[in-house]
């Protein structure tokens, strides 16, 4: 595995600053059998993230940085890799797509990880395998998994909550005895070919008058929306709606439109009423 390194990720935490690509915080790299495993993640507000060490940690491919050269990031056959992404509208998010579809899966077998709010992830799962597939990789398992809703947050609130953390541990053993056992069987996942139509509009978040322009937001955006010359300016052509500058924003100066906000919550209610659970595919 070629090594590099990014500037900064994003933690449940917060920001942090530094290189992360290699070691995250103290996590050591996890090795099953002789297999090592990398994270391959797109978590702009740490939900994914927070699924994706329940099941296994290890290096870290962080697919929210926009400065990373991705066509250089190299695994090889002896790899395992958990690609995990949020559903967008029932899709992978689209600039995730154009990253991991970038990256050398080297036969590497891969672990997919769609990550939705308790509404539903439709078409995810079986876009991120065609992409897994085209860069590479040797898909042999899937897991689709609740986290809390980066927009909607009354939704799967606290997700992955302990019970959700518990399962997706039972989860990786029997993926773990698969992976062992050497079994690379395709699973059977749902979801329609071709996919479900992108959405087309995007919350653009807000900038209120308690904007201190720290630049957190600049720094953090997983596709340079914000102005680093003015942070209280979003290209609104470039925002994908991810809900990073919110979460990261120290003085809460970044929220969703209220309007918007508040239809959103309201068509989203019938939909999310019931706890939906976390779900494998070997």
């Amino acid at each position: 595995m070629q090594c590099l390194f990014t500037k900064y990720a994003i933690f449940p935490g917060g920001l942090y600053k530094g290189p992360c690509f290699r070691y995250d915080k103290g996590i050591p790299m996890r090795k099953e059998g002789k297999n090592m495993v990398y994270q391959l993640l797109f978590s702009p507000t740490g939900g994914t993230r927070a699924v994706a060490d329940a099941l296994a940690t290890g290096q870290v491919i962080d697919l929210t940085d926009c400065d990373t050269d991705f066509s250089a990031v190299q695994l090889t056959a002896e790899d395992v890799a958990v690609i995990a992404v949020p559903s967008y509208g029932g899709r992978v998010p689209e600039i995730a797509a154009q990253r991991l579809t970038r990256v050398q899966g080297g036969s590497a077998r891969a672990v997919l990880v769609c990550v939705y709010g308790n509404r539903a992830y439709e078409d995810t799962l079986v876009e991120l395998a065609d992409l897994a597939a085209a860069a590479g990789f040797r898909v042999v398992a899937a897991v689709a998994a609740l986290a809390e809703h980066s927009i909607a947050r009354m939704y799967a609130a606290g997700r992955p909550d302990e019970a959700d953390k518990a399962v997706l541990g039972t989860l990786w053993e029997k993926i773990r005895a698969k992976l062992d056992a050497g079994d690379d069987t395709v699973p059977a996942l749902p979801g329609q070919r071709p996919y479900k139509p992108r959405g087309t509009r995007t919350m653009v978040p807000r900038t209120s008058k308690r904007c201190v322009a720290c630049g957190r937001c600049t720094l953090g955006c997983p596709v340079g929306a914000i102005d680093p010359r003015d942070p209280r300016r979003t290209d609104p052509t470039r925002c994908i709606g991810c809900m990073r500058c919110v979460q990261i924003c120290p003085v809460e100066a970044r929220q969703p439109d209220p309007d918007a906000l508040a239809a959103l919550v309201q068509h989203l209610e019938p939909l999310c009423a019931d706890r939906k659970e976390n779900e494998l595919f070997l």
